[in-house]
């Protein structure tokens, strides 16, 4: 009893800094919602500011630019989560039948690094490729057309927004397959082959449905980022000239209260999208739990 005893100590040690991390960043900074019912003024404090109810909400939804970026976040956002889901898939099943074991760690290890590439440091890489004088202009001034900044284009920003984080985390996603693909028993490819079947059905009725419970789960857990259309990616490639197709809550929040000191505004916005992001995580671990069998604890 006493060493149990012991251990509990000094697994309570172990994650105090962790506990203290999430009070001091996570609960504390919680009192700050507040302001969404406020008239916040800095001077006055949460104390003394004045209480506004739920007009900051009622004044969000009346302004004109609120939709076109809820819109813009939607889209975005379901975007990613589709083609994060598809992209890795599709590749994991082409990795996984390589037969060349080195040029297959290979590939992998390759498009499993710009993961750990912040998009402060890839933002000035795709900025670069999609310049006046970048590699995209280089190729289509091959074929004859007229060099353009495409970064500036509100038409196509989200189609480079999206593909480029693909492209970030397709390698990282495409590991989980892989783990998934581990856990086929060969002996049903061996039956497969026996009745006749090629690659091609090997792979429809054997290892689809082999790994169909982790496509299950990721797909129904991206339903809880729905509304994280990603804010690092975002800020750091867009400009006003896109605001348009690229303006997301995250950015729109930040330009409100950090720039145009609209805290009130600024906070009723991030604390609706939480509570919604709230119930959709909620609901996608429900479902996650009823289709794929799936439990978080």
């Amino acid at each position: 009893m006493k060493r149990h005893t012991v251990l509990q100590v000094h697994y309570g040690i172990m994650i105090l800094p962790g506990l203290l991390w999430l009070a001091l960043f996570s609960i504390v900074p919680m009192y700050g919602i507040v302001m969404a019912f406020q008239d916040f003024n800095p001077g006055r404090g949460f104390f003394r500011s004045r209480w506004t109810g739920l007009e900051n909400f009622k004044y969000l939804f009346m302004l004109g630019d609120s939709v076109q970026v809820i819109i813009n976040t939607l889209v975005i956002a379901v975007g990613k989560m589709v083609l994060n889901l598809v992209v890795p898939l599709v590749f994991a099943l082409l990795l996984n039948e390589l037969r060349l074991r080195t040029f297959k760690k290979v590939v992998q290890t390759i498009v499993y690094l710009p993961h750990f590439i912040s998009w402060v440091v890839l933002a000035s890489v795709v900025l670069n490729i999609f310049g006046y004088q970048g590699v995209i202009n280089s190729i289509t001034g091959f074929f004859g057309a007229d060099p353009k900044v495409w970064m500036t284009d509100a038409s196509i920003f989200r189609q480079i927004v999206i593909g480029t984080e693909v492209w970030k985390e397709f390698g990282y996603n495409a590991v989980i397959f892989l783990a998934a693909l581990t856990g086929i028993n060969p002996n049903l490819y061996e039956a497969a082959s026996i009745d006749g079947a090629g690659r091609l059905r090997s792979t429809w009725h054997v290892t689809l449905p082999g790994i169909a419970s982790t496509i299950v789960v990721l797909g129904v857990l991206g339903l809880g980022n729905v509304l994280n259309a990603g804010f690092d990616q975002i800020y750091n490639l867009y400009n006003p000239l896109v605001y348009s197709t690229g303006d997301i809550i995250d950015t729109w929040v930040y330009r409100m209260g950090l720039i145009n000191l609209q805290f009130s505004l600024a906070t009723a916005a991030g604390l609706l999208k939480s509570a919604v992001s709230f119930v959709l995580i909620v609901s996608s671990y429900l479902a996650a739990y009823k289709f794929a069998d799936y439990k978080v604890f």
